[in-house]
């Protein structure tokens, strides 16, 4: 028997939509995971498609011991002064060997819990992590490739790929379903395989 993995989505004012879609739909439609949407204060947040997201919790540790695994979704909120801190909350679920991902503008939260000091990760940018964190030590370690990364239990992506964030997400979180994943990853890959003149697209090619 399967255990039910928990997953908590992160989201904040203007949350991205095309950032989470696909984590979350093939996580509970395919993998039968169960996803928990938090906000930092439990309060409902509109989302950059206009969705109103009703979170089911706030973003404190004590209210979230149960979460296998979370995702902080970007938006241009986390870049600015007013940027809420769920450092806790990332370090507690890390802590306990879960997974913790950060997409967009969402890896600053964790930058600034120090969870990409030591990993391999990417964003939008190494020195667009510096403008908005200047305490950010990690930058050795940044992989500046257009594509996500996982090393160990981070998973970072720019905004523009949910797909290998989806994914690597899902194999960090899955291990003993591989085959489940890969299959998501090669059915959604055949839009990018060849470009409209036919020439190959490897936009996928670093999600191996």
């Amino acid at each position: 028997m399967q255990l039910t993995r928990t997953i908590g989505f992160v989201f904040v004012e203007q949350a991205a939509d095309w950032e989470y879609a696909l984590l979350a739909a093939a996580a509970v439609g395919w993998l039968g995971a169960r996803a928990v949407i938090l906000t930092p204060d439990g309060e409902p947040v509109r989302s950059q498609g206009g969705v109103l997201l009703a979170p089911e919790r706030n973003a404190e540790p004590s209210a979230n011991v149960d979460l296998n695994a979370v995702a902080v979704i970007g938006s241009d909120l986390w870049a600015s002064p007013q940027a809420p801190d769920v450092g806790p909350l990332l370090t507690a679920v890390a802590g306990r060997g879960g997974i913790v991902g950060g997409i967009c503008a969402g890896t600053l939260a964790l930058a600034r819990a120090g969870l990409l000091d030591g990993v391999r990760h990417t964003s939008n940018g190494r020195d667009w992590i510096l403008t908005h964190e200047p305490d950010y030590i990690g930058q050795e370690h940044y992989q500046d490739v257009p594509h996500a990364v996982a090393d160990g239990l981070i998973v970072t992506a720019p905004g523009t790929a949910p797909g290998t964030f989806a994914h690597l997400f899902l194999s960090a979180l899955y291990p003993d379903r591989a085959s489940e994943v890969a299959e998501m990853k090669a059915m959604f890959a055949k839009e990018y395989v060849t470009s409209l003149d036919g020439t190959p697209d490897s936009m996928l090619s670093g999600a191996a």
